[in-house]
């Protein structure tokens, strides 16, 4: 098939490379350039970065609000559109585009987990599983037709890194399976219960809160790592938290209760893996042979 291809993080270059090797990719679509690093030079997106290697065609349009923007999309004449993680929302003329419309390949078991941060959100209510949809795009937000769908469990101190990169390579290959068995593929209609939807993570959400209940922490921790991490403060130190499970003590909220093992509002926590500032993330056991834990925090 010809392939339009829209993309932009890390997420997306697994599937950008399926595809680039089973069908013909006549252009990738990503988000501009951004200042980045220290110097706020203009880094372009891993999916740019990674077109670029392949030798294919990027654009990069603000939007689509212009109409020469989107009579060149129309005038590629691609079969189909491939969206992941793109990081715009499509006016109804992209979608209607390519031949055979767009699919989107969504990181949850729609309609659980519409929206920007499906895998954080999944792992962060404890969720026993996940999965990736691949959706007929319409102009609703992750409301279309699903055409394949798979789901895939969520290990109980796995982290959204890790979720994520085992998502990123089912989504490359459930593409490849829905795009050569389209045509025996029924769109299934998402029903109206269950619907929910995972809001942008914000940075005020990381900051650690010993009184809550050991159940939600291991989730604020392994669901906000790597990024934007979880953390804590150590004296005057922000100790980024990257990896946790449920701890054997109890005691009053903030006790420290040897090695990493935090008391909360209910139980501990068990910390397994921290991040001191400046530093690499280490195994808990390394970081406390620099770093003397208070009796309380």
């Amino acid at each position: 098939m010809r392939v339009i291809f829209m993309g932009t993080p890390d997420f997306s270059v697994p599937v950008l490379e399926a595809l680039a090797e089973h069908h013909e990719v006549v252009a990738v679509y990503t988000q501009p350039p951004r200042p980045a690093g220290r110097g706020k030079a203009l880094r372009p997106s891993p999916v740019q970065a990674r077109a670029e290697e392949l030798g294919l065609e990027v654009r990069h349009p603000v939007n689509f609000k212009a109409a020469e923007d989107r009579e060149a999309l129309a005038a590629l004449g691609a079969d189909i559109g491939v969206v992941v993680a793109y990081g715009l929302l499509l006016p109804q003329a992209v979608l209607d585009g390519p031949k055979l419309g767009c699919l989107n390949i969504h990181a949850s078991l729609l309609p659980r987990w519409r929206g920007a941060a499906p895998i954080h959100r999944a792992v962060m209510a404890g969720d026993a599983e996940t999965g990736i949809c691949i959706m007929q795009m319409e102009a609703g937000l992750d409301t279309g037709p699903v055409r394949l769908r798979e789901q895939l469990a969520i290990g109980a101190t796995e982290t959204t890194g890790e979720v994520h990169d085992r998502l990123s390579a089912m989504g490359a290959r459930l593409i490849i399976e829905a795009l050569d068995q389209l045509p025996e593929l029924p769109p299934e209609v998402q029903p109206e219960e269950g619907v929910t939807y995972a809001s942008k993570i914000d940075k005020a959400e990381a900051q650690v809160d010993w009184a809550r209940p050991a159940t939600e922490i291991v989730r604020q921790i392994n669901g906000l790592s790597p990024f934007p991490g979880a953390w804590c403060l150590v004296g005057e130190e922000r100790v980024k938290l990257l990896r946790a499970e449920i701890g054997a003590g109890d005691a009053a909220p903030g006790t420290v209760l040897g090695g990493f093992e935090i008391a909360c509002g209910t139980g501990s926590v068990q910390v397994l893996q921290a991040q001191r500032a400046g530093k690499k993330p280490m195994l808990a056991a390394e970081v406390l042979k620099g770093l003397s834990l208070p009796d309380r925090l």
